[in-house]
């Protein structure tokens, strides 16, 4: 975790970091200045592509980089588009493409998906994560670092 008495993010290190993630020259996500994210690194609690950005870094360490679609959120899965009857979605749900949703499948288990087109009878569900597929660029810039507590390697996040 240190070299010459100076932090650097390693396996089981608490990083706070802020960032910025675009694709296509537009932000698609952002910490903002004042809510920086916080995890435990090498957990996976981030994608792959920003895991392995991060080692060796210390704290003020800005960087820049790009994450392909298989170390971000994969490529976009053809079978993971649904068509749902129409007659399905209660009537306080606007349907529009673009509109996300929060759904349960038969387990309990919570699902996002987006609307992709409204037809007579049929609602075309995506529940692909938004950014698979992309080619993303990252802004990130190093707040703090410290050892996970045992409690919080237990547990598998930061407390």
């Amino acid at each position: 975790m240190e070299t010459k008495n100076k932090p650097v993010i390693a396996d089981d290190v608490v990083v706070t970091l802020k960032y910025s993630v675009s694709v296509a020259g537009q932000v698609v996500e952002s910490s903002a200045d004042d809510n920086p994210i916080q995890f435990i690194q090498g957990r996976g609690d981030v994608i792959p592509g920003l895991e392995n950005a991060l080692y060796g870094l210390s704290v003020g360490d800005q960087k820049e980089f790009d994450v392909a679609p298989e170390d971000g959120y994969g490529e976009a899965d053809p079978d993971a588009i649904a068509k749902i009857p129409k007659a399905e979605f209660p009537p306080e749900i606007p349907l529009q493409p673009g509109v996300e949703l929060r759904l349960k499948d038969e387990q309990g288990d919570e699902l996002e998906a987006q609307i992709v087109t409204v037809e007579d009878e049929i609602v075309r569900l995506n529940f692909n994560h938004p950014l698979a597929g992309k080619e993303l660029l990252f802004a990130i810039q190093v707040i703090d670092l410290r050892k996970a507590t045992p409690e919080e390697l237990e547990h598998a996040h930061v407390h």
